[in-house]
């Protein structure tokens, strides 16, 4: 499809129209809210036992095999097969849920959506092979925007029909395979790129020096080197910058590409993670990541079990839109508020990780559907105002390259953390506890998230005012002589 392509002075604006048509029809899934009212419904007979303990469970295993992969296999064959793919995906796992029948069918489908999911990489990173650098932050937001507007879309849509049309489960379905192929025939359309972050990256990006343009502002950054790691001088910090020509000029050659960008993220990402305030946001990231992956995926069954849908009127549909809708309005809010995060970030972490236990363990303990209902509403919406918080945190000072590695790796210590708890807690080879049992699990597991950040954020505000007590006795002993640098040094002061 590569006749499908527009003038250069506005060569980013079709791809960006055909990726958000493509984006919006994968999400526009309105069987979603309701799957598990509809597996366990007459048209699949499924027992909460089987979803919970044969089922749920593959699409983590699955998730968690393909990421790294489908994240490598994505920059090598330049995003657009993998996007393809990912919409043969989902086609394969609706139809499966309309006509597949027991449990190894259910499985399967898991198995395939592990594929949607481990491929949705492919989604975010193909902008920045077919945009100019000073629209990626434009065009990102778009792609992002569009995604949650036809979640949001969808979960209402569901409700409507559910509750005021009495549509049948298996339509909801029916409609989601019309929408995924929608956004299949839409992948056809992308135009295929030149170029690629790493084993197709340009000629001036090989031998692109370190003061490089910030990712998605299109401001120059000073310096690109100390950019994961500013706790070392500049000249202390070897001249990588998550691109290939780097990497060559700073140290030997492999002859082979591939070999040569393995070397590069090994590089990289030894440097990006010896800053610690990355290492400790990555850490928050991937612990809460993984509870919040396990939580969406069970939450449906708690829901169910609470208020079993085949006797009671459910509201999940409506749920889930004020959830995602709430999430989003939070992480657009904390954009405007001006902090220190260096200093109080963890703190922050701390209270929310905290509220994030709590609605979890409301959930567990209430027999109340509405106050579970709350709880999540709670969760979900903490969650995405602090995942907003630490994405820019970690990506603030990245490149795109950088900030792709650093992303790709914490998803994938995200799934480990996800597969240990899921082989301990739910797979019917280890605890095999039931859903609500499991709710206590996940709410302590947010707890023990809190206590490690109380303890790092207590260290930190203490490590500062400790750091402010040297400067102004230095000052009052020497009231002539040359002054520290002042709040700076505070925040560099109290990094571990």
């Amino acid at each position: 499809m590569d006749c499908f392509q527009t003038s250069p002075s506005r060569s980013w604006l079709y791809p960006t129209v055909i990726l958000c048509l493509f984006g919006f029809f994968s999400m526009m899934r309105p069987s979603e809210p309701f799957l598990i009212p509809y597996l366990s419904g007459p048209d699949k007979n499924l027992t909460s036992t089987e979803m919970t303990n044969e089922i749920f469970p593959v699409w983590t295993y699955s998730y968690l095999v393909l990421l790294l992969p489908v994240f490598i296999l994505t920059d090598y064959v330049r995003y657009k097969p993998v996007i393809i793919l990912q919409g043969m995906s989902f086609i394969v796992t609706w139809l499966l849920l309309l006509f597949g029948r027991g449990v190894p069918a259910m499985q399967a489908v898991e198995f395939f959506y592990g594929m949607v999911t481990a491929t949705e990489v492919a989604y975010y990173a193909y902008i920045y092979s077919v945009v100019s650098p000073e629209h990626y932050q434009r065009v990102s937001g778009y792609c992002r925007s569009v995604t949650l507007v036809a979640y949001t879309a969808a979960s209402v849509l569901a409700q409507l029909l559910v509750s005021l049309a009495k549509i049948s489960y298996f339509y909801l379905n029916v409609l989601s395979l019309a929408s995924v192929s929608m956004a299949f025939l839409f992948s056809l359309f992308l135009p295929m790129p030149k170029k690629s972050m790493f084993f197709h990256a340009t000629p001036s990006r090989e031998v692109q020096k370190p003061s490089g343009t910030k990712a998605g502002s299109g401001e120059p950054r000073e310096r690109e080197a100390p950019a994961c790691n500013e706790e070392q001088p500049a000249s202390e910090i070897p001249t990588t910058s998550g691109n290939l020509g780097d990497g060559q000029l700073s140290g030997p050659k492999p002859k082979h590409v591939a070999l040569r960008v393995f070397v590069q993220w090994c590089q990289d990402l030894k440097e990006c993670y010896s800053s610690k305030q990355l290492f400790y946001w990555s850490l928050w990231w991937a612990l809460s990541t993984a509870g919040f992956n396990q939580v969406l995926n069970y939450v449906q069954i708690l829901w169910d079990d609470k208020a079993p849908s085949q006797n009671s009127f459910i509201y999940n549909g409506a749920v889930e839109a004020i959830a995602t809708f709430g999430g989003a309005v939070a992480a657009f809010a904390v954009g405007y508020v001006r902090v220190s995060w260096a200093l109080v970030g963890e703190m922050a972490l701390t209270v929310f990780s905290m509220v994030n236990a709590g609605s979890l363990l409301l959930m567990h303990y209430t027999t109340d559907i509405w106050a579970c209902y709350a709880g999540y509403l709670i969760f979900k919406s903490s969650y995405m105002l602090l995942i907003t918080i630490a994405v820019f945190q970690i990506a603030v000072n990245l490149s795109v390259e950088r900030y792709a590695l650093v992303f790709g790796i914490n998803t994938f210590v995200a799934l480990v953390i996800q597969t240990i708890i899921t082989i301990i807690v739910v797979d019917q080879r280890g605890l095999n506890l039931p859903v609500s049992i499991q709710f206590l699990v996940y709410g302590s597991y947010f707890a023990v998230i809190a206590g490690i950040f109380l303890m790092r954020s207590m260290y930190i505000i203490y490590s500062a005012k400790c750091q402010k007590k040297v400067q102004s006795s230095a000052v009052s002993q020497n009231p002539y002589g040359p002054h520290p640098e002042g709040p700076r040094n505070v925040i560099e002061g109290t990094k571990l």
